[in-house]
């Protein structure tokens, strides 16, 4: 990677890196040379890759969602695309898992891809479902690719989607997978009859078609994606997440300084309602709420479902995300669980306890051994005490969000970051296993929002010492606010 004390975007805020540090990073990279590299190491380190640290002050990639069906090969058609084989989506019985984001790139051009599981085929809710699930893919992309399973045809549920592709004028490239050879060329022809345009035949198992598909999305392909939650200049964006019940609208609407509609009142209509743009503290923000879920009371399953979707949808669509929690309740299942969905989302976390001024002194007492309990993985989320109902203490949320987005988007240098690794491993060193101690070789920060750091190492590092690394990674930088993920890529050295 070239000296990232040089670059722009770490001037402001960074932490500095000296002379000597510079020094013992320039080491460790000659030392990757003894060890076997793949051609992804090598793009990684030299910043050419998927990471590259200015990607954010180009524009947001444009964005691909292959959508369908379960078991129409949209898994195997995702590792196609990325050339690598990826734990996609795990599907587990009457759970919506989350859509799952790669960088991809095709013929110079670089995109992120987005694979969404399979939709559920219930009887009772088969058309909701599938109309909630692929409304989300598809208003958060730019071009779709739309799977269908050559040998069996067009389904009712492939139909349903179509109505929902033609709604949204968004380009289709209509993929019709399972064609692997020339006899399935009819079955692939057969689709016209969706009106989706041309099927492009592809066998997403053996490859075949793939890159004439891919071709085809070229040419509808923005260069920057419209919809990105991060572009450059705009409002940053705040999703208000947590269970029912725990002030989500009384918040947006003292925020806003005005009563103003939450839930939209169309019957059969699952959609979020538009973001509200508001300012505070000088700065104009926008607020992604996902106030007003509507609780279907004779389909409990279902009101899980939409509730699980909404808060998701509100996370793809965020920077940072403000969880309220009920402080008059104890801390709920549910609360931990909203509370991981923005960690695995890698969005920035402030934690807002509401109703505070609703306390006794025993209350509170018990919230703060609650907290200690429940929430001991989060100790680095700002934490806001507040009323939305009185407004008190609401000059407090916005500096707890500005801490959290500036965490958000720090980039540690190179050269500091090899050095104080350096310091660590020497006075606290991985412990022996099997007569072996694995080395790390070398750390470079992959990239921003969140923070993400990749290790090469000689030997498996022990999930144990990675949690200790990274608490060592937030002792000395910060990243307040922010979850951070550490892997570890094993490297062994190159054969004489």
């Amino acid at each position: 990677m070239t000296d990232e004390t040089a670059r722009p975007a770490e001037d402001e805020g960074a932490p500095i890196a000296t002379e000597d540090d510079a020094a013992v990073e320039r080491a460790l990279r000659a030392g990757l040379s003894d060890f076997e590299l793949s051609p992804e190491d090598e793009a990684l380190l030299a910043a050419q890759g998927p990471y590259a640290a200015d990607e954010l002050a180009q524009g947001p990639l444009p964005v691909v969602a292959v959508v369908g069906r379960p078991n129409v090969g949209k898994s195997s058609l995702v590792n196609r695309i990325l050339r690598r084989r990826e734990a996609v989506v795990e599907d587990v019985p009457g759970v919506t898992r989350d859509r799952v984001s790669y960088e991809a790139e095709w013929g110079g051009r670089r995109f992120t891809l987005v694979d969404t599981g399979g939709w559920e085929a219930d009887a009772s809710g088969i058309h909701l479902r599938v109309a909630e699930q692929a409304e989300i893919a598809i208003d958060l992309a730019d071009v779709v690719m739309f799977v269908v399973d050559a040998t069996v045809g067009a389904t009712d549920d492939d139909e349903a989607v179509v109505k929902l592709l033609r709604k949204s004028g968004k380009p289709v490239v209509l993929i019709a997978n399972k064609v692997d050879d020339e006899r399935g060329e009819a079955d692939a022809a057969a689709l016209w009859n969706l009106g989706l345009g041309q099927p492009y035949p592809v066998s997403a198992l053996h490859g075949r078609g793939s890159g004439d598909a891919l071709d085809a999305v070229l040419e509808v392909l923005p260069e920057f994606s419209a919809h990105g939650a991060y572009a450059q200049g705009g409002p940053r964006r705040v999703a208000l997440i947590g269970r029912p019940n725990v002030g989500k609208s009384s918040l947006l609407n003292r925020l806003a300084g005005s009563e103003r509609v939450v839930v939209d009142n169309i019957a059969g209509t699952t959609r979020d309602p538009v973001d509200e743009l508001i300012e505070l503290g000088g700065t104009t923000w926008r607020f992604v709420d996902t106030a007003g879920i509507r609780r279907r009371v004779h389909q409990t399953r279902g009101a899980d479902f939409y509730a699980s979707l909404r808060t998701q949808t509100a996370l793809e669509k965020a920077e940072v995300a403000v969880v309220l929690i009920d402080a008059e309740q104890p801390i709920a299942e549910q609360d931990i669980r909203v509370i991981q969905q923005v960690i695995d989302a890698g969005r920035a976390l402030v934690i807002a306890y509401n109703k505070w001024d609703t306390l006794d002194e025993e209350r509170r007492y018990y919230l703060e051994r609650e907290i200690e309990k429940e929430l001991v993985q989060v100790p680095w989320a700002p934490r806001a005490n507040i009323s939305a109902r009185t407004g008190r203490h609401m000059d407090r949320l916005v500096p707890a969000i500005e801490t959290a987005l500036e965490s958000w988007d720090t980039r540690i240098p190179t050269a500091r970051l090899n050095a104080f690794l350096g310091e660590i491993v020497a006075a606290h060193p991985h412990p022996v296993r099997g007569g072996k101690q694995p080395r790390i070789l070398f750390a470079t920060q992959a990239s921003t929002r969140p923070p993400r750091f990749v290790i090469f190492a000689s030997g498996f590092i022990e999930a144990g010492y990675r949690r200790f690394l990274e608490r060592r990674l937030r002792e000395q930088f910060g990243f307040e606010g922010t979850p951070i993920e550490v892997s570890v890529r094993v490297r062994e050295k190159r054969r004489r």
